[in-house]
């Protein structure tokens, strides 16, 4: 992580989200009479790493691996580049039908991937999938698919803790049941709050990396509104919970604005050309 700004983000929601953890899985182990000192290394630690197995398998089905010879052989050579000069282990690359022009990295530094859709070959110029690919470099540099996985698991137990809570507090009854779903939903999107907050920071972050190892902001902000007009009369065929993964998220409903994992593509377009 090079921005002073994401380090201190981080600080502050690491420190917001450990206690929502502890919290949590203390309230858990008591409901159910296990010691918290059991609940809390288990939790941090299987489920994070469940998560993030299941997601990364969730992410790459239907994805190849890009061949290293032919037509692909340029972007090879190119990521390759990228991460050395990047300080990081050239990232596994393929492709996928995703039915809009995109691109996501997941995995952790040192076993990476980084998928791109066909869609986007097609449509972007040699320099403008240069900046994608350094933006999605950027992210397993900065250990962003991490970060997520890890805020999204404590959201998951906030949730189920405040699902038992009720289910266990009242009566066993359809309203009950009710009011415990509503409960776990509210519960997990004040948690998902904090997490979708430093995720549109973090593509700031990630653009500028990419503007900073490529030499210019220009190539990125082109693929970009290359990538959003692409998209649009189109549907993806990327799963909802792999959105947060994506250079674009182009889903414009009100519940995914007031939610969004990506700032507004025209504010990172400007920002990447001031």
């Amino acid at each position: 992580m090079t921005d002073f700004g994401l380090k201190i983000r981080m600080v502050v929601v690491g420190t917001i989200l450990f206690a929502f953890y502890v919290g949590a899985a203390t309230v858990l182990a008591l409901m159910f009479g296990v010691d918290p000192l059991l609940v809390l290394p288990a939790g941090i630690i299987i489920l994070p790493a469940f998560q993030y197995k299941l997601g990364k398998w969730m992410a790459l089905r239907g994805a190849e691996e890009m061949p290293e010879d032919g037509p692909y052989r340029d972007v090879h050579q190119m990521t390759e580049s990228l991460s050395r000069d990047m300080g990081v282990k050239k990232p596994k690359l393929m492709v996928m039908d995703m039915g809009v022009p995109n691109a996501f990295a997941v995995g952790r530094k040192g076993a990476g991937v980084v998928c791109v859709s066909t869609e986007l070959m097609q449509l972007l110029d040699r320099d403008e999938l240069e900046g994608v690919i350094a933006h999605e470099i950027a992210h397993i540099k900065n250990r962003d698919v991490i970060t997520m996985v890890v805020g999204q698991s404590i959201g998951m137990m906030v949730g189920y803790v405040a699902y038992f809570a009720v289910l266990m507090g009242g009566e066993r009854n359809i309203g009950t049941w009710i009011l415990a779903m509503v409960a776990s939903s509210l519960a997990n999107m004040l948690v998902m709050i904090f997490v979708l907050a430093i995720s549109r920071y973090r593509e700031y972050v990630a653009d500028d990396d990419a503007r900073q190892y490529i030499g210019s902001g220009d190539p990125l902000a082109r693929a970009l509104e290359k990538i959003s007009s692409g998209a649009e009369g189109r549907e993806s065929t990327v799963d909802d919970s792999m959105s947060a993964l994506c250079i674009f998220n182009a889903d414009k409903s009100l519940m995914a604005q007031l939610f969004a994992t990506h700032p507004p593509t025209e504010k990172r377009i400007e920002k990447l050309r001031s």
